[in-house]
């Protein structure tokens, strides 16, 4: 099949300027954390849902707010908690004494863009139904099924430092999420001038830029960006390597790895590798952009053994040596 890059490339640009605009409304609150703001716009292209961890402090829930701000979509903020309810969050069947009959009403998962604050803070009924309407993209109360509306994106934070009280999700559920963002703190030059914009009291509001029809036109864009047969094969590869390391000559990294990474990791590899081709103004799709898309991919689904961990290793050692070894079409 003939596939026009130049045709697709024009495609590309014309969304750049929407992009710009969108970026720009988020460095009005947003200083620095330009990886994160890249993984946010990943999901946004891609349909994905992202689970940002850090800790306290470092504006997880501030960009998340204003990129919702920025978005003219229906916003929802779920602070969770441990005695939250599954119906909390679904809705549930109100009984009316006036003619004995029941009324369906929606809890606040029917929005378009979902901010579960703290996702560990909540117990397991809870996490899980909210990552069942994550997968299906539908809920059931009662006897009935509601279809969520579109665009429906979960971006859900955690807080790695704090165990009690938390119920960390199941390695099964956190499949669910397409990336796993690894929040870390500004520099010194950032924090300055997050220091001046809260003592300044300079924060500019952020204005609404995209409109529902926009992000399904830059979604079916992404859709359009080439993926070469060797970068998909590249993407098998990473992805086999993760699975059974002596396929690249890693047969060490065998008693370290318990699971390796499930098929969702492939599909969501080249996803997000269009989705970063797409924000860096191209109609194709290089294996560095499979490269820079794998950690966040990768490091949720890579579970380690004990020998991992009292060797000291993390699942990002894993997949850097993976990355290093797999050759490079």
């Amino acid at each position: 099949m003939q596939v026009d890059v130049q045709q697709i490339k024009d495609r590309v640009a014309e969304q750049a300027d929407l992009i710009d605009r969108l970026k720009g409304e988020m460095r009005k609150t947003i200083v620095g954390q330009e990886e994160m703001i890249s993984r946010l716009l990943v999901g946004i292209l891609s349909g994905g849902h992202i689970l940002l961890e850090g800790v306290p402090g470092l504006a997880k829930t501030l960009a998340i707010n204003t990129l919702a701000q920025a978005l003219s979509v229906r916003f929802q903020r779920i602070q969770f908690t441990p005695d939250l309810l599954p119906a909390d969050l679904i809705g549930t069947m109100i009984y009316v004494p006036s003619d004995g009959s029941f009324t369906t009403r929606k809890g606040p998962i029917f929005a378009n863009l979902i901010l579960a604050d703290e996702i560990n803070r909540a117990p397991s009924k809870v996490q899980s139904a909210l990552l069942e309407a994550m997968q299906e993209q539908q809920v059931t109360i009662g006897n009935d099924t509601y279809p969520l509306e579109q665009p429906f994106l979960v971006l859900a934070t955690q807080n790695p430092i704090e165990q009690e009280g938390t119920y960390p999700l199941p390695e099964a559920q956190v499949d669910r999420f397409m990336l796993k963002v690894k929040i870390t703190y500004p520099d010194i030059a950032e924090e300055r001038k997050v220091l001046d914009i809260a003592i300044d009291e300079t924060a500019r509001a952020v204005q609404p830029v995209l409109q529902p029809q926009d992000i399904f036109d830059m979604q079916g864009v992404v859709r359009m960006i080439y993926v070469d047969e060797q970068v998909r094969d590249y993407i098998l590869a990473v992805v086999q390597a993760t699975r059974q390391p002596a396929s690249c000559h890693l047969a060490e990294l065998a008693p370290l790895i318990e699971f390796g990474a499930s098929p969702r990791a492939t599909i969501f590899l080249g996803l997000g590798a269009r989705a970063l081709a797409f924000l860096q103004g191209r109609g194709y799709v290089t294996p560095q952009d499979v490269k820079d898309i794998a950690y966040d991919v990768l490091r949720h689904r890579v579970l380690l053994t004990y020998e991992a961990e009292a060797e000291q290793k993390t699942s990002e050692d894993v997949i850097s040596e993976i990355l290093s070894a797999v050759p490079v079409p």
